[in-house]
């Protein structure tokens, strides 16, 4: 019935409803009149200035119809139902001006979930009024808008509240869930969501914590169940692209309650349906939102208590960095990495923190590849807080996962010099806290502190080279037939085949850099340390590093253990790194002179550890001795130091390098050359044991170089156990376990290269051993986490032995070795030269400075001020190369300056460009290439530098006759000669040798071509 002057738009309203004796019986449905139905939504679709109208008038009847619903009213349940699908129909039809509905709509689901929430068929209806317009908005009025931003935040809060209600009846709760969980997939797609920046992390605070609630109460084998059902049925394309999709293309979900008397919902269906949105929306956030997101996910889990919940917490980070766009997916390990760092301070490590830190080692460790993440940043943000743990507490039980999270970065390499990056930050840190301890401790806990610290680094540098190693055979998994190399370059031709001539097959460069020696030389002094823990947990890093990670290019024992010959490809490049690596050794060579003067300070040295205060040499330590055990001093050591005062002054301004250099020299200068009858040793019988291990893998390993730089040490440390006299108990005891390192080593040398005079030396003299009381063995390593640390083991007492051990023939050995024919194959040495290269008087300071110094020899010409391409030129060019002076040239032009020192003559002392010759070289005040600092050698001053003389003065040159010519026409000014055609840009070769050729030169000893 019409009322006279009703408005249109309200008399359109009115007619789409039932008469009022028919609402009660207008269900299951609850529809509206279909005809009258489609005459509103064709009025408003043409009169877009009347939805404002329309909406207010069925806000209006909804608000009635909703007060009196929640008091029992059943017609007016009725009548919200109907007014509910009309609001529907309008924002369907009306799609593309739902934002003039918007206000109305958003209001009426709010009114509607306010006041009977607990109704699911209205619920439902809602929930469907609510997705309609996610669906078709484009999100701009979310934050411009404050009312309708207001009540539509509160309908995220109703559809959250419903998502994760909790009741006793287990069907009503899933059928809760599903309902609120439908209207979250709806927002989770929708423009609301991402277009309002300001209002996103907000919307996800509510909308997460409603989507990880369900997923928390169900078992992960569960949750990996409905997961590999979404990957065989996922969401319909057009939920899936519907930000990519028009308006009037995008179709909106209708949902419905579950009907009653059929078998209600399970579980699992709840977290199909949480599964589904958390990817979606994951899947569809940018940079900084994916870690809101999880940052709305970790602040639930802290709400509701969901720490303790390891399994599932490590699964939902494994999922959300697998979901996460491929180009954001390093925000979520970053954004872990923050959270843990955040409460790094706690006095005690909470359930929180130990969770987090399984989860950064769960994104690690898991096959998601992560690009763009910055490793360098999250490896120093994980250091930093071991570090704080560690002076809380050094005992925190945190460390151990801390320490997993750094092994577990060694499985994600995107670059070649990946680890050797991490590896070099790592070591940095080492070496700052063996020489400084850790700032802000106690002093009762500052060296267990300092201990503690050191063992965590070690461990998380390990198992990160570990990690890179098993992630790498992982990839080559499939590639079982196929030989896999791990040198970094491939090989020369002659290598690829085996020792038998036959093929090894195909050989691959290693996907990424190997931790140069270099690197890892810096901590080699951690072997020396005073505390035990450090030197076990050390000398196995050291003996794992030997094995698996040095560069072992042309050097290396075979399977069985024997050193066999490989030879090089002719050729001038190969003769020339075989001459330099023979002079001068490469960086293999000086790691493994600074190993093997650790190893004989460990074991020989009365202290160990580094000390920032001077302290006199050893008593004992008068002379270096020789290879025949002759005690003469061909050097007085008064000169090679200064004062003590002296050393302490000038070691507070040395840089930090040069400062812990000298720590070390002053360490190793405690070490004896020759042992007194009453000497005590700082080392346990588990350090002999370690060094034995250590030197075993290296004589494998590094056969050739092992040979040349540690058979003089093995030589001197045999000389420093003969004492002459009679000894003490303990110090017998000591001798004796120094007497069998030697005699393994020797053992295992001669095995090495198959030298059978050197291998029956050493069964002998270990015959004589009583088995009771062997040397002990490193125990396994355990790569990638922290072990307890290792208790020593002491010297045996007298009655556990019998007997004396014989010494051991230093010259038969190395005649022995000298005159093996496949020693002398792979040094290219013959046996007068090995002799005297085996012989050489040996101490543990001169090896270290060796390993310290050689580099500075061979890149002394960099301070001569040649060009760089004149020093790689011979190597580059070894045949006649007309274009040397080319080399030469500055990079600056020639302009009126260089005409005016023309016409005074002194054009080529300018200009390089305008000399008629290769520029020479004057050593005039300037240090020798070969030997440095003569006086430190143990030279005289025969090798320092030249001293400038006073002479006559000189008249000034006279110009060179065509020098002014030549000037000009390089300006451009001068008669061009030859019609202008253009002038070769490279002068005359000139035949005469440069004078810094005739002043410095270099006498070298005969070398095959044979790398070492």
């Amino acid at each position: 019935m019409h009322i006279i002057f009703t408005p249109n738009h309200v008399q359109h309203v009115s007619a789409c409803y039932p008469p009022n004796a028919a609402l009660l019986t207008a269900g299951p449905e609850y529809a509206p009149n279909s005809q009258e139905l489609s005459r509103l939504t064709y009025y408003a679709a043409n009169r877009p200035e009347k939805i404002n109208k329309l909406g207010s008038e069925l806000e209006k009847r909804l608000r009635v119809d909703a007060k009196k619903a929640a008091t029992g009213n059943t017609r007016a349940r009725a009548s919200l139902l109907i007014t509910l699908a009309i609001i529907k129909a309008l924002a369907t039809e009306c799609r593309r001006d739902v934002a003039l509905l918007s206000p109305s709509l958003l209001s009426s689901v709010n009114v509607t979930l306010s006041s009977l929430s607990t109704d699911l068929e209205i619920a439902a209806r809602a929930a469907t009024v609510f997705t309609t317009w996610t669906t078709y908005t484009d999100g701009l009025i979310i934050g411009v808008d404050l009312r309708v931003t207001e009540d539509y935040m509160s309908c995220l809060k109703h559809f959250a509240r419903l998502g994760h209600l909790e009741h006793n009846d287990h069907e009503t709760r899933n059928r809760t869930r599903l309902i609120g969980l439908a209207a979250l997939v709806g927002a989770v797609n929708s423009e609301a969501l991402y277009k309002p920046s300001g209002q996103f992390q907000s919307q996800v605070s509510i909308i997460m914590r409603a989507l990880l609630i369900p997923l928390l109460q169900v078992d992960v084998s569960v949750l990996n169940h409905e997961l590999a059902d979404i990957k065989e049925q996922p969401n319909s394309p057009i939920l899936d692209e519907f930000r990519s999709r028009p308006t009037l293309e995008r179709r909106a979900a209708s949902i419905h309650v579950h009907i009653d008397g059929d078998q209600g919902p399970a579980s699992a269906d709840v977290a199909n349906t949480a599964l589904r949105a958390t990817s979606s929306l994951l899947g569809h956030t940018r940079g900084l939102q994916a870690s809101l997101v999880l940052q709305a996910a970790l602040d639930t889990l802290e709400e509701r208590g969901g720490w303790a919940q390891v399994e599932h917490c490590q699964w939902l980070a494994e999922k959300a960095a697998e979901w996460t766009q491929y180009q954001y997916r390093y925000g979520i390990p970053t954004r872990l990495v923050e959270c843990l760092a955040a409460g790094q301070d706690a006095p005690e490590p909470t359930q929180r923190q130990s969770t987090l830190a399984a989860m950064i080692t769960a994104v690690f460790t898991s096959p998601t590849p992560l690009v763009n993440l910055s490793t360098s940043d999250i490896i120093g943000s994980l250091i930093s807080i071991i570090i704080r743990r560690i002076t809380v507490s050094p005992e925190d039980s945190l460390l151990p996962a801390l320490v997993e999270c750094i092994s577990s970065l060694g499985t994600h390499v995107y670059y070649a010099d990946q680890i050797q990056d991490l590896a070099e930050d790592l070591i940095r840190r080492l070496v700052i806290i063996e020489a400084n301890g850790i700032l802000g401790v106690g002093k009762a806990n500052r060296q267990h502190a300092r201990t503690q610290a050191v063992r965590c680094l070690l461990a998380g540098l390990l198992g990160l080279i570990h990690a890179a190693d098993m992630h790498d055979a992982g990839r080559d998994a499939e590639d079982d037939a196929k030989t896999v190399g791990t040198s970094p370059t491939l090989p020369a031709a002659s290598e690829r085949t085996s020792h038998d001539g036959q093929s090894q097959g195909h050989i691959r460069p290693s996907r990424r850099t190997k931790v140069g020696p270099e690197i890892w030389q810096d901590t080699l002094s951690l072997l020396c340390d005073g505390d035990y823990a450090v030197r076990a947990d050390y000398a196995m890093a050291l003996v794992a590093y030997i094995e698996d990670e040095i560069p072992k290019f042309a050097d290396k024992a075979d399977a069985d253990g024997v050193r066999r010959p490989r030879p090089l490809a002719e050729g001038p490049t190969e003769k020339s790194n075989t001459l330099t690596t023979l002079i001068y050794g490469d960086s293999t060579t000086r790691f493994l002179n600074a190993l093997h003067a650790c190893a004989y300070a460990l074991v020989t040295s009365p202290r160990l550890g580094l000390r920032s205060t001077s302290s006199p040499p050893s008593p004992e330590r008068t002379s270096p001795i020789g290879t025949n055990g002759d005690d003469s001093d061909p050097r007085s050591r008064q000169g090679d130091a200064p004062s003590e005062a002296a050393t302490e002054r000038r070691s507070l301004n040395l840089p930090s390098r040069s400062r812990r250099t000298s720590l070390v020299l002053r360490m190793l200068q405690d070490a004896p050359v020759r042992m007194s009858v009453s000497a005590r040793v700082a080392a346990e019988y588990s350090d002999v044991g370690n060094v034995l291990a250590i030197l075993t893998a290296a004589h494998e390993q590094l056969p050739v170089r092992s040979l040349l730089t540690g058979i003089p040490m093995l030589v001197a440390l045999n000389s420093a156990t003969q004492t002459g006299e009679e000894c003490g108990p303990e110090t017998a005891m000591t001798i004796r376990a120094i007497k069998e390192l030697v005699a393994r080593t020797w053992l295992i040398v001669g095995r090495v290269w198959c030298c059978s005079t050197v291998t029956e030396s050493a069964e002998k003299v270990l015959s004589t051993l009583s088995p009771l009381s062997p040397l002990p063995s490193p125990p396994d390593w355990q790569f990638g986490s922290l072990q307890p640390p290792q208790q020593p083991a002491a010297f045996p007492s007298e009655g556990q032995t019998s007997g004396s051990v014989s010494d051991i023939d230093s010259h038969a050995m190395l005649e022995a070795l000298a005159s093996a024919q496949n020693v002398q194959e792979a040094t290219g040495l013959g046996q007068p030269e090995l002799l005297r290269r085996l012989g050489t008087t040996w101490s543990p300071d001169s090896a270290y400075k060796e390993s310290i110094e050689t580099k500075s020899r061979m890149d002394s010409l960099s301070a001569d001020g040649l060009s760089p391409l004149i020093k790689v030129a011979p190597a580059l060019m070894h045949a006649d190369n007309i274009s040397m002076q080319s080399l030469a040239r500055s990079g600056r032009g020639v302009g009126v300056t260089d005409l005016r020192e023309a016409l005074e003559g002194r054009s080529s002392m300018s200009n390089p460009n305008l000399a008629g010759r290769v520029p020479s070289i004057s050593t005039l005040d300037h240090n020798s290439s070969v030997f440095p600092g003569g006086s430190s050698l143990g030279g005289a001053d025969q090798f320092a530098k030249l001293t400038p003389q006073r002479s006559r003065p000189q008249q000034r040159a006279k110009p060179r006759p065509g020098e002014v010519r030549d000037v000009l026409n390089k300006l451009g000014i001068g008669r061009q000669n030859g019609g202008g055609a253009l002038k070769s840009s490279f002068p005359a070769v000139q035949r005469t040798q440069p004078r810094y050729m005739r002043c410095c030169p270099v006498t070298v000893p005969p070398c095959t071509d044979r790398l070492v």
